[in-house]
């Protein structure tokens, strides 16, 4: 990673000021008369340069679980700039992780997306989390650390992170045929994010060490007490990722970012939304 900077959740960095925050201003979509009942439609403030992209709309067969949408993540709530349940994306990332579902199919696997463009505002709600008394999801997303060490130690920053220049992604790899996944219950008993596969939240994912976002040196990708089957499949993730020009952040084994990146010191805010797409 000698030439790259960008890191999980994105590390410790003051927020971008406006003139690196640059949004395309332009009309909204023009729609056409529904042809049986309107589809709601989600109202955004700013919009995607031209070339953005739905990833389900580039490959319909990837696995979408946007984390940050609902509530079974650290914040346990929606995320700020979170208003549909996408992985938005640059076409050239979105073409990239095409190559690599084609490469896991192959092996019986499919890709699964936690995590794609995030808004600015997300990081900066984050920050703004940081500096509140809330811990209710301490037991399950950072059992072992305190909520200052999440920003100090790199798992989680500011506004300036690689997510919102679209170049990042989290993910994991589901064994084909995907087996069903629970929905989560806000105010369900929480389990340590590093306890056993067994015993963690429900996720479909093959077993990689510890649930996604764990906030653990266990979450460290070549961790040397995972072993067995969970390194392996950590290891194929890596590999099948690699060979598309993803490099993987190696204190999160879900964290990936174009190594040629499309908008390399960029950090865009518009909301994840259908209508915010060109």
């Amino acid at each position: 990673m000698a030439a790259l900077t960008a890191v999980g959740c994105g590390s410790p960095s003051a927020p971008p000021t406006p003139s690196t925050l640059p949004t395309t201003s332009a009309a909204a979509p023009a729609t056409t008369e529904p042809t049986e009942e309107p589809t709601p439609t989600v109202s955004v403030d700013s919009y995607a340069p031209p070339g953005w992209v739905d990833l389900s709309a580039v490959d319909p067969t990837i696995l979408i679980d946007i984390r940050y949408h609902g509530s079974h993540n650290f914040l346990g709530r929606p995320v700020a700039g979170y208003l549909e349940p996408l992985c938005v994306l640059p076409e050239q990332t979105a073409q990239a992780l095409h190559r690599v579902q084609l490469a896991a199919r192959a092996e019986g696997y499919t890709l699964k997306m936690y995590d794609c463009y995030r808004p600015a505002r997300a990081g900066a709600d984050f920050v703004a989390w940081r500096d509140t008394p809330d811990q209710a999801t301490k037991a399950e997303f950072y059992p072992s650390l305190s909520k200052a060490d999440l920003f100090r130690l790199g798992f989680v920053g500011g506004a300036a992170t690689s997510h919102s220049s679209g170049s990042a992604v989290d993910l994991t790899l589901v064994k084909l045929p995907a087996a069903p996944q629970r929905a989560y219950v806000p105010g369900e008993p929480l389990v340590a994010c590093t306890a056993p596969a067994g015993e963690r939240f429900p996720d479909n994912s093959v077993d990689m060490g510890t649930g996604y976002d764990c906030f653990d040196s266990l979450s460290h990708t070549l961790d040397g007490r995972i072993t067995g089957e969970a390194r392996e499949n950590r290891l194929r993730l890596r590999r099948l990722m690699e060979a598309q020009g993803f490099v993987n952040y190696w204190a999160e084994w879900w964290h990936y970012d174009l190594a040629n990146p499309p908008y390399p010191g960029q950090y865009f805010d518009f909301p994840v939304a259908r209508a915010a797409l060109p």
